[in-house]
C-alpha cells in the first residue's frame, strides 16, 4: 500500500462522522461506506465495483441476495482509466459515480453517462498554466514525460501546439509505460537507457511530467537504474514540472537515493482548502480507533517503519508499533497533513451526495403528504427510483429546498445536477453543465528537507472562473542551490540580444537559432525577435540598431558655418556690385564708360547685382514661394546677364567690322541691335521657365533617404527635364558668348573688351561645367552650397573680369581714360 494514498480514505471516514454528527443534512440517519482497492488493474476494477454492488455471502452478478447495505452513490477512482471502468458498470445501474481525479478534456466525450460526475474540473485550464508558467520565466526549451496510454496521447495532442504557438519547444518527448503491472528488471533497464539521452541535455533544464499516482517512483527507479552519472546529472540544474494526477510518493518508498532530484518541484493541483476539524482529527487518531479498517494496520506499519507483534508477515523493522504514534510525526513523503486536492475532491464528493440525499428524501415526503401516502422511509430511496417531482432544477443551499412546477420525473441524478452548497471550508460547491465541479487549480512549490520531509507551498492558481486566470506570487518563489538560488534557464540558445535577429538553424526546431546582426536600415529594439523591421520614414536606426531615433529636420541654415558663410559672400560681392554701378554711373561721361553702349553696361552690372541677390532664395527652410521662385529666377536672371555680354562682344565687333569701307554693317551698329540681343535671349529663357511653371513647378519636398538621421527639406524641381533646359539655354548662350569674343580679343584697341569678355566667359563655363557633376555627386543640403556656390563664383567671374580693369583705369588711372589714349591708329 502507499501511505501517502491513505489520507483519501481518511479524509472519506472524516467526511462521514461529520456528516453523521450534523442532523440538519440527514437527520435520523447513519451513512457507512464501504472501501476496495482497484489495484491498477482493469479486470480487479470491474470485480471489485461489482462486489460493491451486488457481493453479501457470495458472488451473484444483478442479485442482491439478503444484503442490507443501500449503495446511493460511489466516489472513485483516481485515475481516468479505472473510473471509466467502473462507469462501464455503474451507469448501467444509475449508480452515481463521483471520481476525483482529473481527466484531459477529450477523455469528457468518453463518459456520456448521465451518472458520472467529476469533482475537479478537466486539463484544459491547466495545459495554459503550463504556457502561462513557462512563458513567465523564459522556459523556452522543455523535455516532456508523458504516460505511454491514452491520457498521454490527449495531453500531447492538446500541450504541442500551444507550446508551438507560444514560441516554447519540446526538447524531446519521452513516454513512460504505465504501471499496471510490476515490470521485470530487463524492461526498466531498457526504459533508463531510453531515457539517458535526452536527460543529458544541459539546456533542458525543465521537465514537464504528465503521468499517474506511481509516475514519481517509477522515475526515481530508473534514476538509481541509470548510475552515478545519470543520477548526478539530473540532480543537477533540473526542475520539474507536474500535473495534478502525479504524487510524490517515492520519498516515502525509496530511500536508496537523493530526494533532492525533486527539491524545488512546482507542481499543479486540484484545488484544496483546509475544511474545519480536519487537522485535529488526523492529530488524534491513534490505530486502536480504526480496527475495523483493514487498510490501516498496513498503512502504519509501513508508514512508522514498525510492526505489531501479531503481524503475520515478517517485520520490516526492529522496531515494534505501539498504535500510540502521531500521524503529525510522519515526513510529508511518507504522509501529509495538510489536505491535498484528491482528499478534499472525496470530501466535496461525499457532502454532494448527502445534500442531494436530503434534498431527495424532503421532497418526495412532501410528496406523499400531499398526496396521502404513507410516510416515507429512508431505506426506501434508491438513486435510480423516479418520482413525480415538485423541482424541475433543484438549487440547495444549506438546507433550502427551490420548487418549480410539477410534472417531471426526477432521481437522484438531477438533484446531484443542480447542487449548490457551502462547504465547512467556505466555499462554495456545485456543477456545471458537463457536470464537472467548478474549481481551479493550485500551484504549488515543494522544498524538500535533509530528512526526506517536505512542505508544498502554494504560489499560484489557475483558474478561468475568476477575473485573472493565471495568478502566481513570485515572491514565494525560491531556487534551489543547483541553481544557483537564481532563475533558471532552459533554452536551445541564448537570447539574441536588441539589434539582432534570430536565424533559424538548419534542420532544427525554431527554438533553436544564431543570432545575426540586424541588415544596414532596420532594428530590433527587443530580445529575441524574430525579424528586424524598417524604422518609420521620419526616424532612423541607432549605430547599435536597437532602437529608432528622430531625424533632424535638415536645411542650409543661415545659422550654421556654410550657410552664413555664403550668404556673407553674397552680401559682399551684391556691395561691390552696387559701388562698380555707382561707380559708372558716376563716371558716365567718361571715355571708357561710353564705349561698347553704356546702357548694356548698367543691365550688366544690374543683372550681377541679381545674381548674387538670388542666391538667397536658397538659404534657409524651403517654402512653397522661395522653391517656385529660385530656380527661374536664377535661371532668367543670368539668361540676362549672358545676353548682355554676348550684346557686348557683338557690339564691339559689328563695330570694328562696319570701319571698313563700303560696309553693310554700318546700318547695325547702335543700340537697336544690342537690345534686340538682350531682348530676345533673356525673352527665349522666361518662355522656358513660364513652361515649366505651368506644367511641373518645383515644390517643396523631404528627402529622407540622402542622409543618416536626417530629413532634409529641399525644393523637389517637379520636372528634372526642364532643370536641365534652362541650365542647357545659358550653356548655349555662354558658348555662342566666347564663340564670337574669342576671335575679337585681338582686334586693335588701347582697350579691347572682347579680351576681358573672353576670360570671363572662359571662368564663366568652366564654373557650370564643374558644376553639373558636383551637384549630381552630393545630397541634401550641400546640393544647394554647391548652386549657390556656382551663382557666386561665375557672378564674380564675370564681375572681376569684365569690371575690375576698368575700375582699376577709372579710379587709379584716370590719365588713360581720354578719348586721345582711347583711340589708336594701327600703322
Amino acid at each position: 500500500m502507499v501511505s501517502k494514498f491513505y489520507q483519501n480514505v481518511l479524509a472519506l471516514d472524516f467526511t462521514i462522522n461529520d456528516i453523521n454528527k450534523t442532523p440538519k443534512i440527514l437527520p435520523n440517519v447513519t451513512l457507512g461506506f464501504h472501501m476496495h482497492d482497484s489495484y491498477l488493474n482493469e479486470r480487479m476494477s470491474y470485480r471489485t465495483t461489482l462486489d460493491l454492488l451486488f457481493k453479501s455471502l457470495r458472488f451473484v452478478p444483478n442479485y442482491l441476495c439478503g444484503t442490507q447495505k443501500k449503495l446511493i452513490g460511489i466516489v472513485g477512482g483516481l485515475g481516468s482509466d479505472i473510473s471509466f471502468h467502473m462507469s462501464d458498470i455503474l451507469s448501467l445501474y444509475k449508480i452515481p459515480q463521483l471520481a476525483y481525479g482529473s481527466f484531459a478534456p477529450e477523455e469528457s466525450d468518453r463518459t456520456p453517462f448521465p451518472s458520472f460526475y467529476r469533482m475537479v474540473p478537466n486539463e484544459s485550464p491547466q495545459y495554459m498554466g503550463i504556457i502561462w508558467l513557462l512563458q513567465h520565466f523564459g522556459w523556452t526549451w522543455v523535455g516532456l514525460l508523458v504516460n505511454d496510454d491514452d491520457s498521454g496521447d490527449y495531453f500531447l495532442h492538446a500541450l504541442e501546439p500551444l507550446l508551438s504557438k507560444n514560441g516554447i519547444c519540446s526538447a524531446f518527448i519521452q513516454r513512460i509505460k504505465t504501471q499496471g503491472r510490476l515490470l521485470t528488471i530487463s524492461e526498466m533497464d531498457g526504459m533508463s537507457s531510453n531515457m539517458y539521452l535526452p536527460f543529458m541535455d544541459r539546456k533542458v533544464r525543465i521537465f514537464v511530467v504528465y503521468g499517474e499516482t506511481l509516475t514519481i517512483i517509477w522515475l526515481g527507479t530508473l534514476m538509481i537504474l541509470a548510475g552515478d552519472e545519470f543520477q548526478e546529472e539530473t540532480s543537477v540544474g533540473k526542475l520539474w514540472i507536474t500535473t495534478p494526477q502525479i504524487d510524490f510518493t517515492v520519498m516515502g518508498l525509496i530511500t536508496s537515493w537523493d530526494s533532492e532530484i525533486f527539491q524545488g518541484t512546482i507542481s499543479f493541483e486540484a484545488h484544496s482548502n483546509e475544511p474545519l476539524g480536519f487537522q485535529a482529527y488526523l492529530e488524534n487518531i491513534k490505530f486502536h480507533w480504526v480496527q475495523g479498517d483493514g487498510f490501516m494496520k498496513g498503512f502504519w506499519e509501513q508508514a512508522f517503519q514498525c510492526s505489531f507483534p501479531d503481524s503475520k508477515k515478517p517485520a520490516k523493522a526492529d522496531k515494534a508499533c505501539t498504535g500510540e504514534e502521531k500521524l503529525k510525526h510522519l515526513p510529508g513523503s511518507v504522509f501529509e497533513t495538510r489536505m491535498t486536492g484528491h482528499s478534499y475532491g472525496i470530501f466535496n464528493a461525499v457532502y454532494a451526495l448527502a445534500h442531494a440525499l436530503h434534498a431527495m428524501y424532503s421532497l418526495k415526503s412532501n410528496h406523499r403528504a400531499q398526496v396521502g401516502g404513507k410516510k416515507l422511509q429512508w431505506q426506501d430511496l434508491q438513486p435510480w427510483q423516479h418520482a413525480t417531482a415538485i423541482a424541475m432544477s433543484p438549487q440547495f443551499e444549506d438546507e433550502k429546498t427551490a420548487q418549480g412546477p410539477s410534472g417531471n420525473e426526477s432521481s437522484l441524478h438531477q438533484f446531484l445536477q443542480g447542487i449548490s452548497f457551502n462547504n465547512s471550508a467556505g466555499e462554495r460547491v456545485h456543477f456545471n453543465d458537463k457536470m464537472e465541479i467548478i474549481a481551479g487549480f493550485d500551484i504549488m512549490k515543494m522544498a524538500i528537507f535533509p530528512n526526506s520531509s517536505f512542505i508544498k507551498v502554494q504560489v499560484g492558481r489557475v483558474d478561468p472562473n475568476e477575473g485573472e486566470e493565471f495568478v502566481l506570487n513570485e515572491d514565494k518563489f525560491t531556487w534551489q542551490r543547483s541553481f544557483n538560488q537564481v532563475l533558471p534557464i532552459s533554452v536551445c540558445s541564448d537570447s539574441c540580444n536588441a539589434g539582432y535577429q534570430k536565424k533559424k538553424k538548419e534542420g532544427e526546431k525554431f527554438c533553436c537559432y544564431d543570432c545575426d546582426p540586424c541588415p544596414e536600415g532596420k532594428i530590433s529594439y527587443q530580445k529575441d525577435m524574430g525579424d528586424c523591421f524598417q524604422c518609420p520614414e521620419d526616424q532612423y536606426p541607432s549605430r547599435d540598431r536597437d532602437q529608432c531615433i528622430s531625424r533632424i529636420i535638415s536645411f542650409l541654415s543661415y545659422k550654421e558655418p556654410l550657410g552664413l558663410s555664403l550668404a556673407s559672400v553674397a552680401v559682399s560681392c551684391s556691395l561691390i556690385t552696387a559701388l562698380v554701378l555707382g561707380i559708372f554711373f558716376r563716371h558716365k561721361d567718361t571715355p571708357i564708360v561710353k564705349a561698347n553702349n553704356r546702357d548694356l553696361t548698367y543691365i550688366l552690372l544690374f543683372s550681377l547685382l541679381l545674381c548674387f541677390l538670388s542666391s538667397f532664395l536658397f538659404l534657409g527652410q524651403p517654402g512653397k514661394v522661395s522653391c517656385l521662385l529660385r530656380q527661374p529666377t536664377f535661371g532668367i536672371i543670368f539668361s540676362l546677364a549672358v545676353s548682355s555680354v554676348l550684346a557686348k562682344t557683338i557690339t564691339v565687333v559689328v563695330a570694328f567690322m562696319a570701319t571698313k569701307p563700303g560696309s553693310s554693317l554700318r546700318t547695325w551698329v547702335g543700340k537697336r541691335l544690342a537690345n534686340s540681343i538682350v531682348l530676345s535671349g533673356s525673352l527665349i529663357q522666361t518662355g522656358i521657365c513660364a513652361m515649366w511653371l505651368t506644367t511641373s513647378p518645383p515644390f517643396p519636398d523631404l528627402d529622407m533617404q540622402s542622409q543618416v538621421g536626417e530629413i532634409v527639406v529641399e525644393c523637389n524641381e517637379g520636372s528634372v527635364v526642364m532643370f536641365y533646359l534652362v541650365l542647357g539655354y545659358l550653356g548655349l548662350l555662354s558658348i555662342i558668348s566666347i564663340t564670337v569674343a574669342f576671335p575679337a580679343r585681338k582686334l586693335p584697341d588701347s582697350f579691347n573688351e572682347a579680351k576681358f569678355i573672353t576670360f570671363s566667359m572662359l571662368m564663366f563655363c568652366s564654373v557650370w561645367l564643374c558644376f553639373v557633376p558636383t551637384y549630381l555627386s552630393t545630397k541634401g543640403k550641400y546640393m544647394v552650397a554647391v548652386e549657390i556656390f556656382s551663382i557666386l563664383s561665375s557672378s564674380a567671374g564675370l564681375l572681376g573680369c569684365i569690371f575690375f580693369p576698368k575700375c582699376y583705369i577709372i579710379l587709379l588711372r584716370p590719365e588713360l581714360n581720354s578719348r586721345d589714349h582711347l583711340i589708336r591708329r594701327t600703322y
